[in-house]
């Protein structure tokens, strides 16, 4: 397993805490407004927040899983070999597209770290907390689509996405 496969499942890992602890929040937080008539001033701007957080840290090691929703109604007709060449170009999509949203991405987060822009909540969290996820996420899907698309020349598998027909 390379580097970039197990910080993706590491990353993975995390992304499914913070979608575990959105749960927690958002159940504290019906209870404590329908039950105790006393709504908290955090539990919805943190779930948000962990729910940016844990879908684009489960995106790199989701596609190693080949988990992401892919349609296959004519690549399924092709040859497993004109198939592993469209995977190829999708995966080559997937690079490209990651790098420029991590570029772009990175830019709009330092611009909001630099200027200490904030929520403007209650809590006011700084709101770099939560786009420096955009950079994050999709440099490890781009940096996971490149181990995928080397992986691909001696795989057998021929397709992205589970198949679900």
């Amino acid at each position: 397993m390379s580097l970039i496969t197990s910080l993706s499942r590491y990353a993975c890992i995390c992304g499914a805490v913070l979608m575990a602890l959105t749960g927690v929040m958002l159940t504290y937080e019906v209870v404590a407004r329908y039950f105790f008539i006393r709504p908290t001033i955090w539990a919805a701007e943190l779930s948000q927040l962990c729910l940016i957080w844990g879908c684009l840290l489960a995106m790199a090691h989701l596609l190693t899983l080949r988990r992401h929703i892919t349609v296959n109604a004519v690549t399924g007709l092709l040859p497993p070999g004109a198939q592993k060449v469209c995977a190829g170009i999708a995966l080559v999509v997937v690079i490209v597209f990651s790098a420029i949203v991590t570029i772009y991405g990175f830019d709009i987060f330092w611009t909001s770290f630099e200027r200490g822009r904030t929520t403007g909540s209650i809590l006011n969290l700084p709101i770099w907390i939560s786009e420096a996820s955009v950079p994050v996420g999709f440099a490890l899907l781009g940096a996971q689509g490149a181990v995928e698309l080397f992986r691909l020349k001696g795989s057998d598998t021929a397709s992205l996405g589970a198949t679900h027909e």
